[in-house]
């Protein structure tokens, strides 16, 4: 009796014969691996606003949402990451369109005068440094091209 999933155009992944490719793999780890530092930083970055909060030079109010959102957002874009690297389709949709959104937000961050804190602006430019990586992998054609059946369905 066969106890795998299917998976045809229903089941919310991708056929498995294109993530026989090593290079596919190999984007899948870095993927990955990327998304995890980012969300490492994140938590790093939100200890660092919970240890300097007396610091009202430091840490603001928008310091508090921000670190917080970002938090949130990593953690969720780690679990789009794992569920890309197994197949699921609608999981690559919204890791390309959140490591997209999340790094246009992160450029407005660093660009915005006097709103957050240098040290923030510092941390965010190397999350987005690793979101640029992201973005440049789940758009390149390799990983569309393994996706491709997988993004035609609703």
């Amino acid at each position: 009796m066969n106890t795998r999933r299917p998976h045809g155009p229903h089941s919310g992944a991708v056929s498995e014969s294109p993530f026989a490719d090593p290079g596919i793999r190999q984007a899948f780890r870095g993927t990955t691996l990327l998304v995890g530092c980012y969300a490492g930083l994140s938590v790093l970055a939100l200890i660092a606003v919970v240890l300097l909060r007396n610091h009202h030079d430091l840490v603001t109010d928008a310091v508090w949402v921000r670190a917080v959102i970002v938090v949130a957002t990593s953690i969720l874009m780690v679990s789009f990451a794992v569920r890309t690297s197994r197949g699921h389709s609608r999981s690559y949709l919204r890791l390309r369109l959140a490591s997209a959104i999340m790094l246009v937000a992160i450029a407005v961050i660093i660009a915005l005068p006097g709103a957050f804190p240098v040290w923030l602006k510092v941390e965010q430019g190397v999350c987005g440094a690793l979101l640029a990586g992201v973005v440049m992998v789940v758009n390149g054609k390799r990983m569309r091209s393994a996706f491709a059946a997988g993004q035609v369905r609703p």
